[in-house]
């Protein structure tokens, strides 16, 4: 089935329609096969995450931002057919714009009657799941297929990556003293927006407020020594994390020690980011490094990251976490010591690290783990 068009960005190919297709023909299969070994007849969804990954992106259906569901459902059937399920109001855009290059079967109703769940049990048959809580379905938990990222999905999670670090990185440089969190928050924004990609996070501070809260969402504060950009963002349904500093004036010793902690634990949560390593052992790793780096108990005062992909965390690494590390995974750590905080976005494959929102126009910090360096954000001194 694949899908009838290239992928353009700017107005230059990412991905062809054939290595798109390759993609999306892929994961029908996946989830075909998924399907057979519970014998289902049909498999709905309706989380934006999912739709994303099995379209390889192509379809965005969130018309409310912070919605985990969006104005359409795909139902896969279990001989292969796929059809969009929406509203009348709804079905010109998405037959134009999302589904049409696809190739799936529209089903359209009414837009004061969800009928999503009565037509996908009469198109598929009785056995059908869904990702969504839904009388008379089974349970759809699909993370555990889009967990090992494919070649086209790294293509463009990389693009992803540099174009959300260049953003964050042009915002930190126009900071000064007197701005608002508010205005910081709003520039994020903008910078990302006109890049076409979608902010979903944002936790900008300033000075104390910064040493004083883990997650310090935006207030209204105005900047006077001190500032940081946390965010988070999306495109093509995939998510990546970054944050970034600015002070004006000498660091103060506290805080350069704390960067110097949060660098550290960052190079031993990525150096342990190997196939096969639990939840667990890696919420043990910043366990230690934290007592290492002179900051003991310091991982019980926020969660330390974890896995990304289609999520913005689609696990966190916990005291009994049994999730496991795939190869192709990508991974945002985000730990932090008395105002300094280390956090890129990163893909494991085949053993190696690659931060994916890298910034070497600003300045870094290593740290070096069983004689690994591995490189962080360091404090744009302004």
């Amino acid at each position: 089935m694949g899908i009838q068009k290239d992928l353009m960005v700017n107005g230059e190919l990412l991905l062809s329609a054939a290595d798109w297709s390759e993609e999306i023909d892929a994961k029908r299969a996946l989830l075909l096969e998924w399907m057979r070994e519970r014998e289902l007849h049909g498999v709905l969804l309706r989380r934006s995450e999912n739709i994303a990954w099995l379209t390889g992106g192509a379809v965005e259906l969130r018309v409310l931002t912070p919605s985990e569901t969006g104005v359409g459902s795909v139902l896969v059937a279990s001989d292969g057919r796929c059809f969009y399920l929406t509203t009348e109001n709804e079905a010109p855009r998405l037959g134009d714009e999302e589904f049409g290059p696809l190739g799936f079967e529209p089903v359209i109703f009414p837009w004061y009657e969800d009928a999503t769940a009565e037509r996908a049990l009469e198109i598929a048959g009785p056995q059908v799941a869904c990702d969504v809580p839904t009388p008379g379905m089974a349970a759809a938990h699909l993370y555990p297929l889009r967990a090992s990222l494919g070649e086209t999905e790294i293509r463009r999670f990389r693009w992803l990556g540099a174009a959300t670090a260049s953003a964050t990185a042009g915002v930190l440089r126009t900071l000064r003293p007197g701005i608002s969190e508010f205005e910081m928050e709003a520039r994020v924004a903008s910078a990302l927006l006109v890049r076409g990609i979608q902010p979903s996070v944002y936790l900008m501070a300033a000075d104390e407020r910064i040493v004083k809260y883990k997650h310090a969402v935006a207030r209204g504060r105005k900047l006077e020594r001190y500032a940081m950009l946390n965010l988070c963002a999306r495109k093509w349904g995939l998510t990546v994390s970054i944050t970034r500093f600015a002070h004006f004036g000498a660091l103060p010793d506290e805080l350069r020690r704390g960067f110097e902690a949060a660098v550290k634990v960052n190079a031993a949560l990525l150096h342990h980011t190997r196939a096969g390593a639990t939840a667990a052992e890696l919420y043990r790793v910043a366990e230690q490094s934290y007592a290492d780096a002179g900051f003991p108990g310091e991982e019980r005062r926020h969660h330390q990251g974890g896995a990304t992909g289609y999520w913005e965390r689609e696990w966190v690494a916990t005291p009994q976490g049994t999730e496991r590390v795939t190869n192709c995974q990508a991974f945002a750590w985000n730990p932090s010591a008395a105002g300094g905080k280390a956090e890129d976005t990163a893909l494991l494959r085949d053993g190696k690290i690659e931060t994916l929102t890298a910034t070497p126009d600003l300045p870094e910090l290593r740290a070096a783990c069983d004689g690994v360096e591995y490189t962080a954000a360091g404090v744009l001194m302004l």
